[in-house]
């Protein structure tokens, strides 16, 4: 065997070996080499002639998706993310209630039993000192009144993150850990653009309003929150929902709100009672009357408040009652 047969020979063999390492280059029904990877139902495809070439392909990439460089970045593979409504930002292991083995059988009572003692001490070990015992607490009451108020997620975060600052610059130290807790939720829905009155916010505190009140305006101001006045607006599709108000109603207080603000009635006024003023004329003027006591229990304002704004806003819009 010649040298120049040799070498072709073991070229052969060396191409043979990548074709078998990379996979199947050609379709053995029609010897198309028009292969396609379909990675959704992992198999490879003849595009020519339709054949599965190869099933079950194994997907070595993540089971997430990603668009962009950031959105890769905050993908994680290390279980659920962190979060600010936790002491410890959710990066703690817990042991689940449920007395469950991994297959959803029930365990053995010495087995409870033990696992309500290491239960027991992952609690008591997952704060090192007061500190965290409190801030515990605090986040924890912030969870309660936002899911008692109704709120998304995101205002949870937010609060908490203020009441993280409020911490860090001593602001807690002479007040009760409530108090911060509850104005840093207040901050929050007014930040995110979900506001609630002081009056439905210390419904769910264990706190006064006053108190509440003065806590929040401290706050907001040793952080320099810059919060912007309420816009009236964003209460009228829940007042009106709560009254069972047709979308007529509800456009026609908002175009009383912007008439009548244009005009500077609302200067120095109380967000809610302007727009269950707004919606009460609203709802005349479109014929679904709802009385003021009604208005004046959804909107927690009185109705000496309700009939002050009605009054001054008819006068702006030129209608006589």
């Amino acid at each position: 065997m010649t040298r120049s047969t040799r070498q072709r020979e073991r070229e052969t063999a060396a191409e043979q070996e990548e074709d078998s390492e990379e996979g199947v280059r050609e379709c053995p029904e029609c010897s198309s080499d028009n292969l396609v990877k379909s990675s959704d139902r992992a198999e490879l495809v003849c595009n020519d002639c339709g054949l599965v070439v190869e099933e079950e392909q194994i997907d070595p990439g993540p089971e997430w998706r990603a668009f962009n460089h950031q959105e890769r970045q905050e993908k994680s593979r290390v279980g659920a993310p962190t979060t600010q409504t936790m002491h410890d930002k959710g990066l703690t292991t817990t042991i689940d209630w449920k007395d469950k083995d991994a297959y959803g059988r029930s365990i053995s009572s010495k087995k409870r039993s033990q696992m309500h003692r290491l239960r027991k001490w992952q609690e008591r070990i997952r704060t090192k000192d007061a500190g965290e015992r409190n801030l515990q607490f605090a986040l924890s009451e912030i969870d309660r009144m936002a899911s008692a108020l109704g709120v998304p997620r995101s205002v949870r975060e937010v609060a908490s993150v203020i009441y993280r600052r409020a911490l860090k610059e001593d602001l807690i130290r002479g007040r009760s850990i409530e108090g911060v807790a509850t104005s840093a939720l207040y901050a929050a829905c007014r930040k995110e653009g979900i506001p609630r009155s002081l009056e439905e916010i210390s419904e769910v505190s264990r706190v006064e309003r006053k108190e509440i009140g003065r806590t929040y305006r401290y706050i907001s101001q040793e952080l320099g929150l810059e919060m912007k006045p309420v816009d009236p607006k964003k209460y009228v599709p829940r007042f009106c929902s709560e009254l069972e108000l047709s979308e007529e109603v509800q456009s026609k207080a908002n175009e009383i709100i912007e008439t009548t603000a244009e005009e500077g009635l609302l200067s120095g006024k109380s967000p809610t009672g302007y727009a269950a003023a707004a919606i009460y004329a609203a709802s005349l003027l479109c014929n679904e009357k709802k009385t003021q006591r009604e208005v004046a229990d959804v909107a927690q304002v009185t109705e000496v408040t309700i009939r002050n704004r009605y009054q001054e806003q008819i006068e702006a819009m030129g209608i006589h009652g």
